[in-house]
């Protein structure tokens, strides 16, 4: 199953202040309070005021993100930095293969990377998203890391979280749904048999 991710994280306060002027600025709930906003290449022409560039060849550590961050790009992400940190996060996996990449800014300045790793044989807290998230402030919780913990497996792609974001659905959706699931299983809602979370959700 493929996966893949452009977008920028951060506090949901910040960015909806940030973004709250922008046409194509969609932002997606995540847990402890934070958000993520989707990176199209209508909002880069929005914030930039051109249309995006994508690299040709694939990611490395010398170049870690298929989106070039121009000047004008990432100046506006430093911008919106100085009212807290900001993290860039790339991802793209299919069968297993792939790689993540991830820059975080504070203060108007980058404060950590950018990083990239295709290998990912590190322990998973020095992956680069979940460093970055870390960064940002992600706090260990019950699930596996800081990604999981703060929902970014939910969607898995862009088209996934503008809709997650035009829905105002929350992080836990998923849960909240195989929950009323198990409640109407157990008898204590009368309603009609509907089946399980897999066959109506995909939860997997």
């Amino acid at each position: 199953m493929s996966y893949q991710l452009s977008a920028v994280v951060a506090d949901v306060e910040l960015l909806r202040e940030q973004t709250a002027d922008l046409d194509h600025a969609v932002l997606a709930a995540l847990r402890q309070d934070f958000a993520l906003l989707p990176v199209t290449p209508q909002l880069v022409q929005e914030l930039t005021g051109g249309l995006p560039d994508f690299a040709t060849d694939e990611p490395r550590a010398e170049r870690p993100f298929r989106l070039v961050l121009s000047p004008p790009l990432a100046e506006v992400l430093a911008r919106w930095s100085t009212s807290g940190p900001v993290a860039y996060l790339e991802a793209e996996f299919a069968g297993g293969l792939g790689h993540q990449s991830a820059v975080v800014w504070l203060g108007g300045e980058v404060s950590w990377g950018p990083r990239y790793d295709a290998a990912l044989e590190r322990p998973r807290t020095e992956w680069p998203i979940n460093t970055a998230l870390a960064r940002l402030g992600a706090e260990p919780g019950a699930w596996i890391d800081p990604f999981a913990e703060l929902g970014l497996h939910l969607e898995r792609d862009t088209d996934g979280w503008l809709t997650h974001g035009r829905r105002g659905l929350s992080a836990d959706y998923w849960d909240e749904l195989a929950e009323e699931w198990e409640l109407r299983q157990s008898g204590q809602h009368q309603q009609p048999h509907r089946p399980g979370p897999v066959g109506d959700w995909g939860i997997a």
